[in-house]
């Protein structure tokens, strides 16, 4: 369809007159105008459902405040509240019998010559609003900031003739209908959290200095608001390298390397500005909206549904001025595509992002590189230039105010569990905030779960023995072919750390201690990086996504034949569910809706499961050749079922077990539990305690002197303690070991650990790669060493008590093969 241009130019030179045009919007010539916008506009609403989002009160009467007057605005949101069911910006606001309008804009447009209209016409609008409510005290208003972009590009330090036609704040009517021409399918209308004008008239008053102040807070929120919509401006990539190579850090190290390589400054520094092409990113506004358009594309072929929780809580530290530091798991290669994509389409700037150096292939590498990707090598130990660049550039990203995200784990999870943290990047942080970063630094821990991870298979190959493969181009080719129907995916926000509040926490009078002598590093800081690293990937396991394919998975891997009856697979399900929901593991993790009944037509439909028939009913199973790749979604969550587990196999293999006895055998395990699944309970007896009552009031269990199980209830308690069976064979290996030879080294107890480990598997059929992982046996002998288990005869009385108990919740037969190879190994 081809439109007039002077038909655009229409829409936005009657901005002049808004509230005129407010009154005759039936005309024939004003919706032609909405008409005509309507066709050139795509909008996108942040957040998606306000009112779940935002305190609005659908009872409540409600205004708008907007930046400026502007009919193309206007019409734009109110296609918007149209679809959200809220009151259209045209509807007059009946107050007590006096009509008014709807909008409150806080400044006139801008005309294409001369001055804007005074400011006191739009002030007198709040004036009004407090007036009536002191006239009715019953009323009360809400008022709602509603933020409007054309576009999203933030502008270049070295602005251009472009800038100034498209990127303005507060554009003519030309300049908005060049906007609208041109970025109009990149319109995004923000709803921001309601006001109420009742509390600022109770608490203020109504007086036309109120008004002023109100006004005020406005302004100051629409900047804010628009700086986290569309992030600082972008330098100029050469300006940005030569002013960081003349930082007196940066000389230093420059000097340092000539004289240590024995070459020129002139070379060293040479060798930095190669050092900062290699790393730094390229961010493109223009490639980012392209890739926009290709992911939406690519997340509706692949997925039904991206699954987000506590955005919101995110998009306030941005509006507060925070530097936010993204710190996710890393389960797939999605995962960078997909947390950037969340976060523009929640209203914020996607991160730079720290990228592998193998990644940096042609011509994945320069895409990513301009969508803010920068590559790190992956070990620059002993190459201080390399260092010194790598930090002064990190040091600007935050100083300039770009979010950046960061993988802690160092590579993809091949497990599903959360690998243990690395901590050089954090260390950088931490650094930056020690060395003066003014704003406050905050590490957003993001928990990024699929129903399906399309690189499972070759996971398994390389836990296997098979060498890694080099990234290529070929596999994004391979990779591409294989798109399938992915189910859902979920992006799920943690408890943020604002770093400056864990240093006061950690480290009361460390600005005292650095302001004595910055060139030392501090004593403190090695043990503060680690407890930071342990504490951001527990906060990312406090914000599991529960989803169909990942409880089915830890259900029917739990099981014998890894296959259960329909009706005992739903009930099971159920009881997990109930669990989960009615005793939250945290307030941000979030549990998939629905019944038993409803997640296993999920993972049918997803084809993680098989369905066979016989005459006496359906069995599900999970397929022998697919039960390797099932224990990786599992992992994804046993964190969040564990001590239930564990509570359910006391409960089924002590006769006579007291709720103290279930708390002390909880708490022997927990330390462990804790290392390896970075979990973070903070009072267990009382966890452990409320899971027991809810036992109690499903009737699964009976409590007289000590507690019994319902007999028909056995079963689904069974299955719940097979889920923790494999973990407690682990400690029983440990434990035993432990006790045969008090003064053992750790490095032999990590031998010998997973010497039986691999004999066990092989004489009980135990597949799940992390049974056999070196790295999970080395994690738990230095929380062994932690707690004081390796110090010979120390504690032989604390390691013979739980190897009792870890004997206990074991079958027969495990135990035996244990016992038996432990005295054969150890002589005892």
């Amino acid at each position: 369809m081809s439109l007039s241009f002077s038909g655009i130019l229409c829409i936005i030179k009657n901005d002049l007159n808004t509230y005129i045009i407010m009154s005759k919007q039936d005309s024939f010539w004003f919706k032609s105008l909405r008409w005509i916008q309507k066709k050139l506009v795509h909008t996108i609403v942040v957040p998606q459902h306000p009112f779940d989002d935002l305190n609005l009160d659908s009872d409540r009467p409600l205004v708008y405040v907007m930046k400026t007057k502007s009919i193309s605005d206007i019409a734009a949101l109110s296609e918007i509240t149209a679809k959200l069911g809220l009151p259209s910006p045209y509807e007059a606001l009946n107050v007590c019998g006096e009509k008014m309008s709807r909008v409150v804009c806080l400044e006139g447009a801008k005309p294409l010559f001369g001055e804007r209209e005074s400011n006191e016409y739009y002030l007198d609008s709040f004036t009004r609003l407090l007036s009536a409510h002191k006239q009715h005290p019953e009323l009360d208003i809400q008022l709602v900031p509603v933020s409007l972009y054309w576009g999203r590009t933030p502008g270049k330090e070295d602005d251009t003739m472009k800038a100034a036609v498209f990127e303005r704040e507060n554009p003519t009517w030309l300049r908005k209908c060049l906007m609208i021409l041109f970025l109009g399918r990149h319109n995004f209308v923000q709803f921001s959290n309601a006001m109420s004008l009742r509390y600022m008239a109770d608490e203020h008053g109504t007086d036309k200095r109120i008004a002023q102040k109100l006004a005020r807070v406005a302004r100051v929120h629409f900047r804010r608001q628009r700086k986290v919509m569309t992030g600082p401006v972008l330098p100029n990539r050469q300006n940005l390298f030569h002013s960081l190579l003349k930082s007196e850090s940066m000389k230093k190290a420059i000097q340092e390397e000539a004289q240590s390589k024995k070459i020129s400054e002139a070379q060293a520094r040479e060798t930095a500005l190669e050092y900062l092409d290699e790393i730094a990113a390229d961010y493109s506004d223009s490639l980012v909206r392209i890739a926009e358009r290709f992911l939406t594309w690519l997340w509706n072929k692949l997925y039904k549904g991206i699954n987000i929780k506590g955005a919101e809580q995110v998009r306030q530290l941005h509006h507060d001025g925070h530097e936010i530091v993204y710190v996710p798991c890393h389960r797939s290669h999605m995962d960078y595509l997909l947390l950037s994509y969340i976060l523009y389409y929640q209203g914020m700037v996607p991160p730079h992002i720290a990228a592998g150096i193998n990644l940096n292939f042609w011509p994945a590498g320069p895409m990513f590189r301009r969508g803010g990707a920068f590559f790190i090598r992956r070990s620059f130990r002993g190459n201080k230039l390399y260092t010194a660049v790598f930090r002064e550039y990190l040091d600007q990203l935050f100083a300039k105010g770009y979010s950046v995200e960061y993988f802690t784990e160092g590579g993809r999870s091949r497990t599903g569990r959360l690998l243990a943290p690395k901590t050089g990047m954090i260390a950088m942080t931490l650094n930056s905030v020690l060395r003066g970063v003014e704003r406050p630094v905050t590490l957003v821990p993001v928990y990024l779960g699929y129903d399906h991870v399309m690189e499972v298979a070759t996971y398994h190959k390389e836990l296997s023995g098979k060498k890694k493969k080099k990234e290529s181009l070929w596999q994004v080719f391979g990779a591409i072919r294989k798109l399938g129907n992915f189910g859902q995916g979920y992006v799920n926000f943690g408890q943020p750390i604002t770093l400056h509040n864990f240093l006061n926490e950690q480290v009361p009078n460390w600005r005292e201690e650095l302001a004595q002598d910055r060139e030392q590093k501090p004593t403190w800081l090695t043990p503060v990086v680690n407890t930071l690293a342990n504490r951001v990937m527990t906060r990312i396991n406090d914000a599991a996504a529960v989803s169909s394919v990942t409880l089915t998975s830890l259900v029917l891997l739990a099981s014998e034949q890894h296959a259960l009856e329909r009706s005992q697979l739903e009930k099971q399900l159920d009881l997990y569910l109930t669990i989960l929901k009615k005793l939250p593991y945290t307030e941000f993790a979030s549990v998939v809706e629905g019944d038993g009944a409803k997640l296993i037509e999920q993972g049918l439909e997803l084809k993680k499961f098989t369905l066979d028939r016989d005459p006496l009913g359906d069995i599900i199973s999970i397929d022998e050749s697919q039960a390797v790749s099932m224990t990786y979604y599992r992992n994804n969550i046993i964190h969040l079922m564990i001590i239930p587990s564990l509570i359910a196999s006391c409960l089924t293999q002590h006769d006579n077990c007291t709720r103290q006895t279930i708390i002390d055998t909880v708490e022997d395990f927990y330390p462990l539990l804790q290392a390896e699944l970075f979990m973070g309970i903070d009072d267990i007896p009382e966890y452990v305690s409320q899971l027991l009552d809810l036992l109690l009031e499903q009737g699964l269990i009976s409590e007289a002197t000590s507690f019994n199980v319902n007999p028909e209830h056995l079963n689904q308690l069974l299955h719940l303690a097979g889920t923790i069976s494999e973990t407690m064979q682990r400690y029983a290996i440990i434990f035993n070991i432990l006790a045969a030879a008090p003064n053992i080294e750790r490095s032999e107890l990590e031998s010998d650990s997973h010497q039986l480990a691999q004999r066990l598997g092989a004489l009980h059929g135990i597949t799940a790669p992390e049974f056999y992982d070196k790295k999970l046996y080395g994690t738990l002998s230095v929380k062994l060493k932690e707690l004081g288990y390796l110090a010979g005869d120390a504690k032989q009385a604390d390691v013979q008590r739980i190897r009792s108990r870890a004997n206990h919740l074991l079958h027969t037969s495990v135990k035996q093969t244990i016992v038996d190879s432990v005295a054969a190994e150890h002589h005892a």
